[in-house]
């Protein structure tokens, strides 16, 4: 067992291949985790340390590289990445690894796929945490079309728009198909009723950096839900709070009282 460097494999669903990886504890309760926008399994989850951290406690952790992302398919149409398609893939992972409920943890557009996972499927979710996602989560995280635009442009060089050049840059840095990424924007921006968060039971953890400029209160989509609290990542913002220590601590703290058996 790699905590560092985990092996990937792979599994079919909605006629496209997805890789994930299946690390830690196979006996402990399981994980899983759903990386956010232009990220990867190993970006959002390996390189910052969730997977050590997870692994180390005890948990059986399970990640996908989400449609588009990673090593995984990346088809070039819109449609394929609205939310409740890639709450399907994650589904479908658990029913390829015969897992009956796992914990369900997202960050930023993951935690929006987690969301509809838990709608959707609400006796597969046992608990979510949320992170780098807010009041967002239903009210809108702001214009995403020059980010789109931006991915999308002959080079970085023309690009003027500071967010979408940020993103940019990321999606350099990772090697990702940019038109996939550019289709993920228009595709996956649906927006959960207000009245819909209310309607989850499972328990959460919602943990948003208080420099994030993307998320939306974490506060005020906690006071939607029955049985949700909110974290504050101090100094953070949206790209850093993934891997902070902060986020982490809480996070293990939640899973004490909820993840067993």
């Amino acid at each position: 067992m790699n905590l560092n460097m985990p092996t990937f494999s792979n599994f079919s669903h909605d006629g496209l291949k997805l890789a994930y990886f299946d690390e830690g504890d196979p006996a402990g309760p399981p994980v899983l985790l759903i990386h956010g926008f232009a990220s990867s399994a190993s970006v959002n989850w390996v390189h910052p340390g969730w997977l050590k951290t997870l692994g180390d406690a005890g948990y059986r952790v399970i990640a996908i590289d989400n449609r588009g992302h990673g090593a995984s398919d990346k088809p070039r149409d819109a449609e394929a990445y609205r939310p409740w398609h890639m709450a399907g893939d994650a589904i479908a992972l658990l029913d390829h690894l015969g897992i009956p409920e796992a914990n369900v943890m997202g960050y930023s557009m993951g935690a929006r796929i987690s969301v509809f996972a838990a709608l959707a499927r609400p006796d597969r979710v046992r608990s979510l945490v949320l992170g780098g996602l807010g009041i967002g989560m239903t009210d809108g995280v702001g214009d995403w079309d020059p980010i789109a635009d931006a991915l999308l442009a002959p080079s970085i060089d023309t690009v003027t728009h500071a967010r979408g050049r940020m993103f940019r840059a990321f999606a350099e840095q990772t090697k990702s198909d940019r038109e996939a990424l550019a289709a993920c924007i228009h595709g996956s921006r649906d927006l959960v009723l207000r009245s819909d968060m209310g309607k989850i039971e499972a328990p959460t953890l919602i943990g948003v950096g208080t420099n994030d400029d993307i998320a939306g209160s974490p506060q005020e989509l906690a006071a939607l839900m029955p049985h949700a609290i909110a974290l504050d990542i101090p100094g953070r913002d949206h790209m850093l709070a993934v891997g902070d220590k902060v986020f982490k601590k809480a996070a293990l703290e939640f899973y004490a009282d909820v993840a067993g058996w």
